[in-house]
């Protein structure tokens, strides 16, 4: 196995640098003219600013304004930060040994770098605050979705964990709050075909053999909302928020089913009820049974005017 080549640059607010290769078949000049080249969002002269200040560097150091260009050599870079809404919300830490971290994840908290959340991240928050730079994540929950998270704390071990993941070797249950329908028989398990394209925000359900499928169970109602239980077999994108919508109850707060709302990033109000409650499986390492419960409760729930906006006084 190749080992992977540590970039020359240290990390920074807990992220890599940035790795970009030169093309083998490249005639740029200068290592500059093809940076300009290849990155048409950052403007010339923020270029200039970085070959001048040493903070573009090969495997030899910071590289001059007027470098050569060099088929098939690499360059790393720390890239700009976006302006982030701070996320006012804490992450939880519900265990941690030498091998794992286990916590709670907010609502509005992405888990790893994306887009336009690149510090206000679960990933970055925790590498900083525990000092844990090679942490990584065996899966993933959506921004709007809160609840467990599993991140691995050792390097040596993050296939091991992340092939429960991808094995589905994880039984993973959720909570969700939605509007009760009487009419409707539970349990049962839903299953459809979900496509998702990548420049499409939503994603759907369309006829063909079954790629996704969820058990969906009632544990309790009262004044018209129902607490339910998920329990995923699959993991497609938005799979949950799919199967209950098409079920006639859509989860509260969601802003993608059945309609597609255009919230502010800055809106921390109304958040999407679904919360990751539980993990278990067969520790890879050990063989231990492990089992991980939430230490959160959905607001709609034990609070639905407050949840709402309604008065409470």
């Amino acid at each position: 196995m190749r080992r992977r080549q540590q970039p020359p640059l240290p990390k920074r607010h807990g992220l890599d640098p940035a790795r970009l290769r030169l093309p083998e078949d490249g005639t740029w000049a200068t290592i500059r003219d093809h940076l300009v080249h290849r990155l048409p969002r950052v403007p010339a002269a923020r270029i200039d600013e970085m070959l001048a200040g040493g903070d573009i560097v090969d495997l030899d150091g910071p590289i001059e304004p007027d470098a050569p260009y060099v088929p098939g050599g690499a360059v790393w870079f720390h890239r700009d930060l976006p302006d982030e809404t701070p996320v006012p919300f804490e992450v939880t830490v519900v265990h941690r040994d030498d091998h794992l971290l286990v916590v709670d994840k907010p609502h509005f908290l992405s888990t790893i770098p994306r887009g336009q959340h690149i510090l206000e991240t679960a990933l970055v928050r925790l590498r900083r605050d525990l000092d844990l730079p090679d942490l990584i994540p065996a899966h993933r929950l959506d921004r709007t979705t809160a609840g467990l998270i599993l991140f691995v704390v050792d390097p040596a071990r993050r296939g091991a964990y992340q092939t429960l993941f991808h094995k589905r070797r994880v039984h993973k249950q959720y909570e969700a709050i939605a509007p009760y329908d009487p009419r409707l028989t539970l349990p049962r398990t839903v299953r459809s075909r979900i496509i998702k394209e990548r420049t499409i925000l939503r994603a759907f359900e369309v006829e063909g053999e079954p790629n996704a499928e969820t058990l969906i169970e009632l544990i309790d109602h009262r004044d018209g909302l129902g607490r339910y239980r998920l329990s995923p077999h699959t993991g497609r994108t938005h799979q949950l928020r799919l199967h209950m919508n098409g079920l006639g109850v859509p989860i509260l707060g969601d802003d993608f089913y059945p309609e597609l709302t255009d919230r502010p990033v800055d809106d921390f109000t109304r958040p999407l009820q679904l919360l990751a409650a539980r993990l278990a499986f067969t520790d890879p390492i050990s063989g231990a049974e492990r089992v991980f419960e939430t230490t959160r409760t959905l607001q709609a729930w034990t609070d639905y005017a407050g949840w709402n906006g309604e008065p409470t006084g």
